[in-house]
């Protein structure tokens, strides 16, 4: 599953839609409504991809979305159009957010970070855009802790990152977020632990 993060051809911007729908309507688009209610302020969204999350901000006063792929971001501008809240759209990767230290009140990516090819930097750049005590909002698939499937996902992600951009079906999200120092407070499992939603404040001073 990927929104950003790695550049992606244009066929898969074409067919990303078409495939994350069922997914879409059955469970990610409740998730990602509950989580986004608590996006407040100004938001940073990171690999916003094809503009899932834009309509269904409801608090929020502004929101900056990076989006380093020209196909995925030219598919989101319609949803851009559906949003009760003014959205701008950068060709920015994660790693170098084109953004002043303590901008954003609050951070937010879904089904990113195992994309990006350097989480660890990315996280610290979104600490240090991020106010003192501004939430980080996630969604995302993770390294399932278990000693068959989570070996299957070792096994598959290499096969996996080349047919999806880079996705990385093993990435420890979690951990990545924990190390870098971010402060959690909220963790909720779905579909058996695959994905999280990870809710976590800047911590620095």
């Amino acid at each position: 599953m990927i929104e950003g993060g790695k550049p992606m051809g244009k066929w898969f911007a074409r067919i990303y839609d078409v495939a994350m729908s069922p997914l879409e309507q059955i469970k990610f688009k409740k998730v990602r409504k509950r989580l986004l209610r608590k996006a407040e302020g100004r938001v940073l969204e990171i690999g916003s991809g094809t503009g899932f999350n834009f309509p269904l901000y409801e608090v929020a006063s502004q929101v900056d979305a990076i989006e380093p792929d020209s196909n995925m971001r030219k598919t989101s501008l319609k949803r851009i159009e559906a949003s009760k809240i003014l959205i701008r759209t950068y060709s920015e990767k994660a790693e170098t957010l084109p953004f002043e230290d303590n901008t954003f009140d609050t951070v937010v990516g879904t089904l990113v970070f195992c994309t990006i090819p350097d989480p660890e930097r990315a996280l610290n750049e979104v600490k240090r855009v991020c106010k003192p005590g501004g939430k980080v909002l996630l969604f995302e698939h993770v390294r399932l802790n278990h000693s068959i499937f989570g070996k299957l996902q070792d096994v598959l992600t290499p096969i996996w990152s080349k047919v999806c951009e880079g996705c990385r079906l093993n990435q420890n999200t979690l951990r990545i977020i924990q190390h870098a120092g971010f402060t959690t407070c909220h963790i909720e499992e779905h579909v058996n632990g695959l994905f999280l939603v990870i809710e976590c404040y800047n911590s620095k001073h």
